[in-house]
């Protein structure tokens, strides 16, 4: 399955802490998504067994698998609407870019990913109570539509047009994106080869992913698990340069943001409100009377205004 890579500014893996828990967690991000290509590759190839016990058991790696992927995409998606302080009118609507890729791209991918999972569901719910007729064609229809998600999600992010961003982080981007790219394509192709396969076959069968399709699968999660070790180094790379070369928000989104976060800071001590020192209640607060139009305050009793002023007054 994919993931989104970018080289976005405005991405708050973990809400809490400052920069060191955030790079923690997008750390833990990139190695959850390889440890769930490895999975995937793994259910992929145990069904390819001769088998039939690895066979199934190999259908629930990979679904497992998927699962972990979903939580990956899902948290990607999270983190960059934790990045604008989940303004996403105020960033959609000035930066269109951020809207088509770093908020629809884990949107398509978590969509390909249910209907990916729910395909290997019923192959499994297939394999083990029989032949159902209606199983197999949702099966095998949503074994084509969940890796078309994803091959559109990989085009929409491989399009990326970056303006400020570092030349070495766009590079490592793309290196990232295309293995993905080829990933999503060799699954797709696996679906439509196997709901060639079934259709042509003369009798029905239980056993709803064919050896063809596994071999394409299989060889799209390598390509997965390749581009997750690659994430994990550009992760790397982004993490050393401590933010700098990274591309922000377009169309004076990132200084209308910035001016919000700096108006929802609370002041310590609000202006014209002071601490009343005898109500002996710390809640309590008091605020100075202003003074009637037209009509100047005494000064307080023993000052050096009252007595300069007393002074003034007094004859010769």
């Amino acid at each position: 399955m994919v993931k989104l890579a970018t080289a976005r500014e405005c991405r708050a893996y973990s809400l809490c802490g400052g920069r060191a828990p955030r790079g923690r967690w997008e750390y833990i991000n990139a190695g959850v998504y390889i440890f769930g290509a490895f999975l995937l590759a793994g259910g992929f190839a145990g069904h390819l067994s001769s088998w039939s016990a690895t066979s199934r058991s190999g259908l629930v790696a990979a679904a497992v698998g998927l699962v972990v992927l979903l939580a990956v995409n899902a948290h990607d998606l999270l983190a960059h609407l934790a990045g604008v302080d989940y303004s996403v009118g105020l960033a959609a609507g000035l930066d269109g870019q951020f809207a088509l890729v770093e908020l629809a791209v884990p949107t398509v991918y978590i969509a390909g990913t249910v209907l990916t999972l729910v395909a290997l569901i019923f192959f499994e719910i297939q394999m083990v109570s029989g032949y159902r007729q209606n199983l197999q064609k949702h099966g095998l229809n949503m074994l084509i539509a969940g890796p078309a998600l994803w091959l559109l999600g990989s085009i929409h992010n491989i399009c990326q047009v970056y303006e400020r961003a570092n030349a070495n982080v766009q590079v490592l981007q793309k290196c990232v994106q295309t293995p993905l790219l080829l990933g999503s394509m060799l699954f797709l192709i696996g679906g439509i080869v196997n709901w060639h396969d079934i259709h042509t076959q003369s009798t029905s069968t239980s056993k709803l992913l064919g050896r063809s399709c596994a071999w394409f699968c299989l060889y799209g999660s390598l390509l997965f698990l390749a581009g997750g070790l690659l994430n994990l180094l550009k992760v790397f790379k982004v993490q050393r340069m401590d933010g700098r070369g990274l591309e922000k928000l377009r169309g004076g989104a990132q200084e209308r943001l910035s001016r919000e976060r700096e108006g929802k800071v609370p002041l310590i001590l609000e202006e014209g409100r002071r601490r009343n020192p005898a109500a002996g209640v710390d809640d309590q607060y008091w605020a100075p009377v202003a003074p009637v139009s037209g009509q100047v305050p005494p000064p307080p009793a023993g000052s050096y205004k009252e007595a300069v002023v007393t002074g003034a007054g007094t004859p010769p």
